[in-house]
């Protein structure tokens, strides 16, 4: 049910989605004797870090690894996945509203709110991408 919620979505947090169930469909990613390659699949990942599989009923993140400016980027942050839950507990608590559901939407928010004044504070000091504090 929840991962309903993500039908349709083509991007997040500044990543393109993708549909894992379309790739499965792709030529690319199958070895000589029709099995899905996932390891042809991780390679495409860099460029695509976020993938849904609906008929599994997943979501797949592929997390930065090294400073941004030192590796460039080779996948989401964790506000990425923050971003993603937010949507998933806004379009359920849409269906199902309560206080529970209210109150983690807020505190999600104010997660992303807090990661963003901390980019925006690296950024001001120069040391936004980097390994330094």
């Amino acid at each position: 049910m929840a991962l309903e919620t993500m039908k349709g979505v083509e991007s997040i947090g500044g990543f393109n989605v993708v549909d894992l169930d379309a790739a499965k469909c792709d030529p690319r990613f199958f070895d000589t004797v029709g099995n899905f390659n996932w390891s042809a699949f991780d390679k495409f990942r860099k460029d695509y870090p976020v993938s849904i599989c609906h008929s599994e009923n997943m979501i797949s993140f592929k997390i930065q690894e090294g400073p941004i400016k030192e590796v460039g980027v080779n996948g989401c942050q964790v506000d990425t996945i923050i971003a993603t839950v937010l949507r998933i507990i806004t379009k359920l608590n849409e269906q199902h509203p309560c206080d529970e559901n209210q109150s983690a939407m807020m505190h999600l928010a104010q997660a992303l709110s807090d990661l963003e004044d901390r980019r925006k504070n690296r950024e001001l000091r120069g040391v936004e991408g980097t390994r330094q504090r």
